[in-house]
């Protein structure tokens, strides 16, 4: 493989972890599956697979978790944006949860503000899936967990130590001597974690799949990025281009450059080869690669398109 040639991961071949996390066996989260595609990701487990290990100057990964089941109450130093793929998700926020909510349909984005607790649930009627962007090399260099989560998954046997790394009790495990466990954020702490209700997040930080679609009827919509619909440098630019907005002729960019199929299948060509692409796959074109791109089939089509960029991986929280 040369350095000109596009990296794909398929759908289909993505390998699940189911012990990401320190609420793998907390119920209500016990079923989920946390995917990394390219970077590093923010996994507390060795067993995440890592698909792509290239740093390109932020992460991509995904999550998968079938009805009723939702991600914990955290937090992120860095950019974090979802996408949704397939199902229904009700994201929420607040040191309890309790602080704004919004729901999203397939093709909708999230840019989730920094320095916030957030989590998620799938509340659709099958196994959904979302994409994640994450700011930066090291994902932000972690999770932040609300305390209650780390309470409530010790009840449950699993131990996060103070470097970030999860021991499971129930399978004999217990924290290396000399290493604490991760310790609660303390009351002052937790002031500094702001509590905007939905009426602050969502005009600022949602986009709707049928709006930017409407907008990329004859060019490229600016989705993130300034300016933008969501108007942020989180350390990568985000695009959706739909059947009248792709590019014409091969073309390169100076920064390496993410596909991902929302709607609709994709023809990805490039010196010496091509690829067909459909939604839940991720393609990885290098910096400098020159590239065509076109919809494959007769229907609908859409596609998100991120590049890394100058800017900072973080903060993006803009308090009114």
């Amino acid at each position: 493989m040369t350095l000109s040639t596009p990296q794909i991961v398929r759908y289909g071949e993505l390998k699940p972890c189911k012990t990401a996390f320190i609420d793998a066996h907390t119920p209500g989260s016990d079923r989920k599956e946390n995917f990394t595609i390219i970077g590093g990701g923010v996994s507390e487990s060795p067993d995440q697979h890592v698909h792509i290990t290239d740093r390109i100057g932020f992460n991509i990964g995904a999550a998968g978790q079938p009805p009723k089941c939702r991600n914990s109450l955290h937090s992120h130093r860095t950019a974090e944006v979802f996408f949704v793929l397939s199902g229904r998700w009700r994201f929420f926020w607040g040191r309890w949860g309790n602080a704004g909510e919004v729901v999203l349909e397939p093709g909708d984005i999230f840019n989730i503000p920094t320095g916030i607790f957030r989590g998620f649930e799938n509340i659709g009627e099958d196994y959904g899936m979302i994409m994640a962007i994450l700011g930066g090399d090291d994902a932000g260099g972690g999770v932040i967990w609300a305390p209650q989560v780390i309470e409530d998954a010790a009840d449950h046997g699993l131990v996060l130590s103070e470097e970030g790394k999860l021991y499971d009790t129930k399978e004999g495990a217990a924290l290396p001597e000399g290493v604490g466990p991760m310790p609660l954020l303390t009351e002052e702490e937790l002031e500094n974690y702001p509590e905007p209700a939905t009426c602050e997040v969502v005009p600022d930080y949602v986009a709707r799949y049928l709006d930017m679609m409407a907008l990329a009827a004859r060019a490229p919509c600016k989705v993130i990025g300034d300016p933008a619909l969501i108007q942020d440098r989180p350390g990568f630019e985000v695009e959706l281009l739909s059947r009248g907005s792709i590019p014409g002729e091969r073309h390169t960019h100076e920064k390496p450059t993410v596909l991902m199929p929302v709607k609709g299948h994709w023809r990805l060509d490039w010196d010496g080869g091509g690829a067909a692409l459909a939604p839940g796959d991720t393609a990885l074109v290098p910096a400098g690669a020159a590239h065509a791109l076109a919809p494959s089939m007769t229907g609908e089509a859409a596609l998100y398109r991120i590049t890394a960029t100058e800017d900072s991986a973080g903060p993006t929280w803009r308090a009114a």
